[in-house]
């Protein structure tokens, strides 16, 4: 059973590769389409947040490729060079993606809000959870419990990586529609964008799947051996 959960693993890390592989392809592609508007994604951000009438949010540019995200504790929009200086349909697109998080923070969407109270839990079972795991599956004849804390620690990384999905696709449509809404992508740019933070959506798709069916493994460890 502990051989079948490798082989899953390495799996789904296959999988992710691919997923990652193509969204770097994606937004190597549409960043080469510049955008008709002109703006930055600086100025994408920055636009999109007044029109939602948010106004204590900055945006910062950080280092990394594709390391864009929203701080919610900060409340920074939080940009990666190639998209904070960037004026093309990628750059457009991640930009309204992110800001889309900080306008569901502005509005109180329950899910982000679900996130964020799990986030110290989360950071917390990450750290102590493969030799957790570990331990509990070598010692399950003598210390069955230790394997059980595993998996309620495990659970807990799964429940966020599914609570993840509709705080990501929600973002997504929040910034896909004020793209359309207000004329910073054309008719024929939208659909680009919409491509872009499609893939950007399915690494979280991915990483869901993998955990779900990684806590299901763990789960019939603990029941063949009990």
């Amino acid at each position: 059973m502990t051989s079948s959960i490798w082989m899953v693993s390495l799996l789904f890390v296959g999988i992710s590769m691919l997923v990652s592989w193509r969204l770097r392809s994606k937004f190597s592609e549409y960043s080469a389409f510049a955008l008709r508007s002109g703006l930055s994604g600086k100025e994408v951000a920055e636009k999109m947040l007044r029109d939602n009438g948010i106004f204590d949010v900055q945006v910062t540019s950080v280092e990394g490729f594709l390391s864009d995200h929203y701080n919610p504790a900060t409340k920074t929009v939080n940009l990666s060079p190639d998209v904070y200086n960037g004026r093309s349909i990628s750059s457009a697109a991640v930009a309204a993606h992110e800001c889309g998080h900080a306008v569901q923070h502005s509005t109180g969407y329950q899910w982000i809000m679900m996130r964020s109270k799990l986030v110290p839990v989360v950071q917390f079972s990450s750290n102590i959870l493969q030799w957790v795991l570990l331990a509990g599956i070598l010692m399950i004849r003598v210390f069955p419990s230790l394997l059980l804390v595993g998996i309620v620690l495990f659970a807990m990384t799964t429940l966020f990586s599914l609570i993840t999905l509709p705080v990501e696709f929600d973002a997504s449509a929040r910034g896909l529609a004020w793209l359309q809404r207000s004329n910073v992508t054309g008719p024929e740019e939208y659909p680009k964008a919409k491509d872009a933070l499609k893939w950007a959506a399915m690494t979280y798709v991915v990483a869901a799947i993998a955990s779900v069916v990684t806590l299901v493994q763990y789960i019939g460890i603990y029941n063949r051996r009990n």
